[in-house]
């Protein structure tokens, strides 16, 4: 019988790397892929990253005893995630470019390229459960709930994940470091990666002011008084406290001081000292809406949701729309923010997993404050 075969996308991470060891044991014939999504004349710290992680990648390989091979999606990238990305940020919203990346990038253009290479399943070090059907698939919660990742995949389309593997679905993040130190791998203690995918660890401010210009403005508070200037919206996303420039006004309490709204006619970075109802919503809006699976909802249902990573699941009421899904939620929400993605889960029949029935970026929300006004 013939070995089936697995591309694994292999980053220079500890997940991957233990993606494609566990994938080796079980007995699929494996090869890594390692992806550059990212080019720049004047790449830095991001360049030399990139070169290390592809080093660490065939390190992993050699190690495992399996083919590694690299490929360049800079262009693909550029066009179906970057260019998205820049976009929302001049609407003045916070776009999540990685979730987009994995519908357009990972199991788009890669696996394409995976298939070229004999590739039968592709897999990923993505912390998650996939459930195979006729349609493509369903995606569910990994037994590490702290390390989840179906957040991340909330746009991956139903019929991408119809041959995916997650071999971390069943692991913690220990046992996945505590086998990776076991076969002396390179990445055994290699810290995680932080920040935007394609922009890694450097300056953002300084990295997006390459593309869009800034435009100072005023800081004022809620009742229109100014206090401050601003560098450009585009760097401030709701709830932000740190890196405001402000403190210590002679006629205000000694609080900290909050990113509470960013008026784009005026271009004006609303903030208040001290928390309060100002940033919390009990409702939004997304627009577009992904569903992953199949589903039978034609009314309003009861579901979990989240509007950011690592962010505890909350109960909320779902009706899907026109334009994309209505979310009520049971209690209010602190900073939803416009650009984000409101990502919803559902009870499935499995009292330890949760599914992902998918999710749509987050449009509007409705703060409290409206309401409280009207009453």
């Amino acid at each position: 019988m013939n070995k089936k075969t697995v591309v694994v996308g292999i980053s220079g991470g500890v997940d991957s790397s233990v993606a494609a060891y566990l994938l080796r044991e079980q007995g699929y014939n494996v090869i890594g892929l390692f992806m550059n999504n990212w080019e720049d004349e004047d790449e830095g710290d991001s360049a030399c990253s990139s070169a290390t992680d592809w080093q660490d990648a065939r390190a992993v390989c050699a190690g495992l005893g399996i083919p590694a091979y690299s490929v360049n999606f800079s262009a693909e990238y550029y066009s179906r995630v970057f260019e998205y990305f820049l976009s929302e940020y001049k609407k003045g919203r916070t776009p999540n470019p990685d979730v987009l990346c994995n519908r357009e990038i990972k199991f788009g253009p890669f696996a394409e390229y995976a298939k070229k290479l004999g590739a039968d399943y592709i897999a990923t070090g993505h912390y998650c459960a996939v459930k195979h059907t006729c349609g493509g698939g369903e995606l569910y919660e990994c037994a590490d709930k702290n390390k989840d990742q179906t957040y991340f995949l909330n746009q991956v389309l139903t019929s991408q994940l119809g041959n995916v593997l997650f071999p971390l679905s069943e692991l913690e993040k220990g046992e996945v470091r505590k086998i990776a130190d076991k076969l002396n791998l390179v990445t055994a203690k290699k810290k995680d990666s932080t920040g935007i995918c394609f922009i890694g660890e450097r300056n953002f401010k300084k990295f997006l002011s390459q593309y869009l210009p800034a435009r100072q403005g005023n800081i004022v508070d809620t009742d229109g008084n100014v206090i401050g200037k601003h560098d450009g919206l585009m760097y401030y996303t709701l709830g932000q406290r740190r890196g405001l420039g402000i403190g210590g006004i002679a006629g205000y309490a000694q609080n900290r001081w909050f990113v509470v709204d960013k008026d784009l006619s005026k271009n004006e970075l609303v903030v208040k000292c001290g928390e309060g109802d100002e940033l919390m919503s009990d409702a939004l809006d997304t627009q577009g809406f992904n569903v992953i699976g199949e589903y039978r909802y034609t009314a309003p249902f009861k579901a979990k949701v989240k509007t950011r990573y690592r962010q505890p699941a909350q109960d909320a009421t779902v009706t899907f729309t026109q334009s994309g899904a209505h979310i009520e939620f049971n209690e209010p929400q602190r900073a939803v923010t416009p650009g984000q993605y409101a990502v919803v889960y559902i009870n499935d029949g499995n009292p330890n997993r949760l599914r992902c029935l998918g999710g749509g970026a987050i449009s509007d929300c409705r703060p409290i404050i409206q309401k409280l006004k009207s009453d």
